[in-house]
């Protein structure tokens, strides 16, 4: 039975798989099958694990009355029951979860409540937002939300601790995917097109770095920073998962943010196929696509089918799960790049529970 959606924890160390009977949990590394639950005749469109903890947040795909679209459910798997809820007029588009908040998507609009008593915090309007996007840090003594803005290519980063707002004008087509840093500092997206990541800096919105994935068009499945913050991993559905090295300062940021917002993009390592290309010049102008810094590292997989990408607990390492139901753990090298080495390979809904 092939899942309906596939999410990794906040710390990338668990996934969970909804299936149109329930839903199951599985360890990354090693891979492992802890828990599944099963309520006959009820699929889920979203789920989210709260860390490696037991406490899930679930929303209902609409086939069964107790779990509607618009219903968003707490629920601990070692109780077998819910301990909460929220309703809202709309479906739910997507659930993000800290251990002090719940953040929740509708099409138009952004909620956040406090975890301990379901207390509304915080209302955001956005633009358009079918696929609910929105991303939040996890480190506990501050929270950045990073959310559509008002305007189409429109990316709105809120620190609550800061009580302060940046708007960062990410790309002129709609949004498709981003993703933050643990600590919320660096915020990646890409647009519809799906050929340019854009790295920023969420202090003050400046760009920092701009890598191409491909010439053509592609949709973006995943964006994962590592947790050092120098690679950044893109999946899409042509197949092949992109390793980027990215040049920003880990241990002095501020320093770094201020050079940042005067040159659009930073110097990088760029792969041996980009180094390759001709010196192209036409009156003096060389071509935006031959100046482009393209993949570092890179994995090839099957066209089409949905792939969702994170970074492992072992030093250049990536975990990659399919929609097919495969699991892929594989390594870059982090001096030479090229093509990844396979380290695993399984198809994690033929294991059942250790």
């Amino acid at each position: 039975m092939l899942p309906l959606t596939l999410s990794f924890n906040q710390d990338q160390t668990c996934f969970s798989a909804s299936t149109p009977t329930g839903f199951r949990v599985f360890s990354c590394d090693p891979l492992r099958h802890l828990f599944r639950r099963i309520f006959p005749g009820a699929g889920f469109t979203h789920l989210e694990m709260l860390f490696q903890s037991n406490i899930l947040a679930l929303v209902g795909n609409g086939s069964h009355p107790q779990f509607p679209l618009n219903k968003l459910i707490l629920w601990d798997d070692y109780r077998g029951e819910s301990f909460g809820s929220l309703s809202f007029r709309t479906a739910i588009r997507g659930v993000r979860l800290r251990r002090d908040r719940i953040v929740v998507a509708l099409e138009f609009h952004i909620y956040v409540y406090n975890f301990k008593d379901l207390k509304h915090l915080h209302k955001v309007e956005t633009y358009a937002n079918p696929k609910g996007l929105c991303v939040v840090s996890q480190l506990a003594d501050s929270m950045v939300l990073a959310c559509p803005g008002l305007h189409k290519g429109e990316v709105r980063v809120e620190h609550y601790s800061k009580k302060k707002i940046n708007y960062v004008m990410a790309h002129h087509s709609s949004l498709a995917c981003f993703a933050l840093t643990f600590n919320g500092k660096f915020l990646a997206t890409a647009s519809i097109r799906g050929t340019l990541i854009r790295v920023f800096d969420t202090a003050n919105g400046a760009l920092l770095q701009e890598v191409r994935r491909g010439a053509n068009a592609a949709e973006i499945y995943s964006l994962a920073f590592s947790s050092t913050a120098q690679w950044l991993a893109v999946s899409s559905d042509k197949g092949t998962v992109h390793v980027f090295c990215l040049k920003v300062n880990i241990s002095n940021t501020e320093h770094e943010k201020s050079q940042s917002s005067s040159n659009s993009s930073v110097a990088s390592i760029t792969s041996s196929f980009s180094s390759s290309l001709p010196f192209i010049k036409i009156k003096g102008v060389l071509p935006k696509y031959f100046n482009s810094e393209w993949s570092f590292a890179q994995f090839h997989l099957h066209e089409h089918c949905r792939y969702t990408v994170a970074f492992g607990d072992q030093k250049n390492t990536l975990t990659i799960l399919g929609m097919d139901g495969s699991f892929y753990r594989c390594e870059f090298d982090p001096v030479h790049g090229g093509q990844m080495t396979q380290l695993e390979s399984h198809n994690f809904l033929k294991l059942e529970v250790a």
